[in-house]
């Protein structure tokens, strides 16, 4: 017999005790009646008994919870083996109970209906959890109150809390609803049977028969015994009338058929290829085969004493090239019968064919031009003077390889920075040594400022760059100069982004003079034509690799602009706020107001050493490291207008004019080279490009030869410094 749960129970407590007597009564009467049958015995059973429901983990479950109706989960049907009666009610709770279990193991009627559905207790839709992250709640419910996040256990207590507890495997965690949901025996009953592949439910039956819907007894017999029409048998009134729409369409010409080819059944077998018209009509010009050439008076077995070559005119066939040499030779004999065979019949049939069927064919169109007239027609030498020639005055004191020299603005004094870290002032005219400074490093650069009233001059050594106080200029001047060079307190710079600043300005007591500290080593110094303004260049130093500084407030900027590569050098332009800023493989051109890229000059060499601007700004010349010089046209084209290549070995320097039309390279090959670069006003005519000198004299040094090259401001002189420790004043 079936016992009711719990519930049940408690509801049959509450019969009162008349009731339950003639309950009883009614029990024995049908017990009585139904004396020799065997009591019956009903367990939950599934519907098909091949289904394993659980695993062999479940059943240790299952066993370690026995005797406990409560273990069984959402089975609340327990059984009895004992026959002991029961009242009324309590069966009518069993049929009841039975006839529910029966349903739920029949099958579960599904529904469409949204009603049917568990509503969420979050009610925030399809909004991302992420959103949440960083609030203390999850949501909110129906009510619209928050739902609280629940405390979060670490991963040992969750671990230890799994363990203890036996259903842990059944537990998933909600993350829309933050709670712990636990799967009912049923579902976990359909999710193995998803894993095992089959149906969800139980009462599926994959492999029912069949039923063919549409067989019918009559099945033999077609679906109508009707005659066939006429219309089956007589031609279509519509395809005659189509066929006549088309017949007068040709008729017309309005449909037109491709004519087959009409293949000529007489033609020329030996004919002349050139008068040929089938090979013509390919789109391609023909070009008929190369005529051989017919046989001369030099060809004859005795042919005149004039045609036959002396042995002086046979050595000289072997120095000329294979094309240039005859490719027959005559010779005499005294009758036809003493000629030999021609060795070369065979070569020259050979290819004869091939120029026939093989070789490729192409229109040459030979002009007989003068290979002089195609020389530029550049002026003469003498009528491009003055330029240096001659080498007037060596300034020697130096004991390592000068670097870099640079004139002052008068003109009167020169300045040069050496390897052996001194620092030298020279007068130009009578060679003499006015002044030395030694700083602790190499000197890499040297550059005065451009200003007559500033004779300041800017040293690069190592990290730091000096700014030196020369002495020249009357007191007015000095005592302007002095409080520029004084610094109260070491300032930083304002463009500081990094923890380590890029320049220091201090004092240096040392040199009556400045000193700039940078962060990386600088390789050059270049002055504002206005002197107040100079940038330096730190090739190791990414972002911060170009500064600008100002002389009067002690300020250090970056450059604002981003650079794409190894900066070489850099230049401000000679009248306009542009500044140049060269890469090893470009020079790029920037608007300083505008603070925009202006045009990017491409030169194409390996890697570029030095630059130089023309005085009046439009024209730019390049130095390589493999000896090309380049000239750019900034108002032609981004491409060089013309390379040089002038030097053997690296230009390590380059250099105009200010006010002569000349302009210099020097290289390790020890020489320096002159040219004649005239820029007219007119932007019809181009620049006019003339080499003028090779300037010798320098003696290499360690693989070195002449490092810088500069001109006199005003008088069309050069000066060359070189790795041998001299430096020398060449004038016309």
């Amino acid at each position: 017999m079936k016992v009711p749960k719990e519930g049940s129970r408690s509801v049959d407590s509450q019969i009162p005790q008349s009731e339950k007597e003639t309950n009883q009564k009614k029990k024995e009467e049908t017990l009585n009646t139904k004396e020799g049958e065997e009591p019956q015995v009903e367990l939950p059973t599934d519907s098909e008994s091949g289904d394993e429901i659980f695993s062999e983990d479940d059943d240790a479950l299952r066993e370690s919870g026995s005797g406990e109706s409560e273990s069984l989960g959402d089975e609340d049907i327990v059984t009895t083996s004992d026959g002991e009666g029961l009242s009324d009610d309590d069966g009518n709770h069993v049929q009841e109970n039975g006839s529910e279990s029966d349903e739920a193991h029949e099958g579960v009627e599904e529904s469409d209906s949204s009603e049917d559905e568990v509503t969420p207790r979050n009610t925030i839709g399809d909004v991302p959890l992420e959103w949440y992250k960083d609030e203390e709640h999850i949501g909110y419910d129906i009510t619209g109150k928050k739902i609280k996040k629940k405390e979060r256990q670490d991963k040992l207590d969750s671990f230890l809390a799994s363990a203890d507890d036996s259903k842990s495997w059944r537990k998933i965690y909600d993350e829309y609803n933050d709670e712990e949901v636990e799967l009912t025996k049923h579902e976990m009953k359909l999710i193995r049977r998803l894993l095992k592949g089959k149906a969800p439910h139980a009462d599926f039956d994959p492999h029912a028969p069949y039923v063919d819907w549409f067989a019918w007894d009559d099945a033999k017999h077609p679906l109508s015994n009707a005659p066939e029409p006429k219309r089956r048998f007589i031609p279509s009134k519509w395809e005659s009338k189509k066929v006549v729409e088309y017949v007068r369409a040709i008729r017309k010409g309005l449909i037109k058929f491709d004519k087959p080819k009409e293949e000529p059944q007489i033609y020329l077998l030996w004919g002349d290829d050139s008068s040929s018209t089938e090979k013509a009509g390919h789109g391609l010009a023909y070009i008929p085969a190369p005529k051989p050439k017919l046989p001369g008076h030099e060809e004859s077995y005795s042919p005149s004493l004039e045609y036959i070559p002396a042995q002086e005119e046979i050595n000289s066939y072997q120095l000329m090239f294979e094309e240039d040499r005859p490719k027959f030779i005559p010779k005499r004999f005294m009758s036809l019968r003493s000629v030999p065979a021609y060795e070369k019949a065979v070569n020259e049939s050979f290819d004869r064919c091939l120029d026939l069927y093989l070789c490729p064919r192409a229109r040459k169109k030979r002009i007989n031009i003068d290979p002089e007239s195609l020389k530029p027609k550049l002026p003469s030498r003498k009528d491009l003077k003055p330029y240096p020639t001659t080498c007037y005055i060596e300034y020697r004191g130096h004991k390592g390889a000068v670097m870099s020299i640079s004139t002052e603005a008068s003109g009167q004094w020169i300045a040069s920075g050496s390897s052996d870290g001194t620092v030298r002032i020279w007068e130009v005219e009578t060679g003499r040594c006015l002044r030395v400074w030694e700083v602790s490093e190499a000197v890499q650069h040297v550059a005065w400022n451009p200003l007559p009233e500033l004779p300041i001059l800017a040293v690069s050594a190592g990290q730091d760059v000096f700014l030196l106080n020369t002495g020249f200029g009357n007191e007015e001047e000095q005592e302007k100069i002095k409080e520029l060079l004084h610094v109260e307190t070491p300032t930083m710079p304002e463009d500081s982004g990094n923890s380590t600043s890029a320049v220091t300005w201090a004092q240096d007591d040392k040199n009556k003079g400045i000193r700039l500290k940078h962060f990386k080593s600088v390789s050059s110094v270049e002055w504002h034509r206005k002197g107040d303004y100079f940038s330096t260049v730190m090739p190791s130093g990414e972002s911060r690799a170009i500064l600008i500084h100002q002389l009067s407030k002690k300020l250090t900027q970056r450059t604002p602009f981003k650079l794409h590569g190894l900066p070489v050098s850099s230049a401000f332009h000679p009248t306009r706020s542009i500044f140049f800023a060269s890469t090893k493989k470009n020079v790029r051109v920037y608007d300083l107001l505008k603070q925009k890229l202006v045009k990017k000059l491409e030169p194409g060499v390996r890697e570029i050493s030095s630059i130089a601007i023309h005085p009046g700004g439009d024209n730019v010349i390049v130095g390589s490291r493999e000896g090309k010089l380049c000239w750019f046209d900034m108002d032609l084209s981004s491409q060089p207008y013309r390379i040089l290549k002038c030097h053997p070995k690296d230009i390590t320097n380059v250099a105009f004019h200010r006010s002569y039309p000349l302009f210099a390279s020097c290289s390790d090959d020890c020489t320096a080279y002159v040219f004649h670069g005239m820029v007219y006003s007119d932007l019809n005519q181009n620049p006019l490009i003339v080499p003028l000198e090779i300037l010798r004299g320098h003696t290499s040094a360690n693989g070195r030869g002449v490092m810088d090259c500069k001109f006199h401001p005003r008088q069309p002189w050069l000066f060359t410094a070189g790795a041998d420790s001299i430096i020398k004043l060449y004038c016309h």
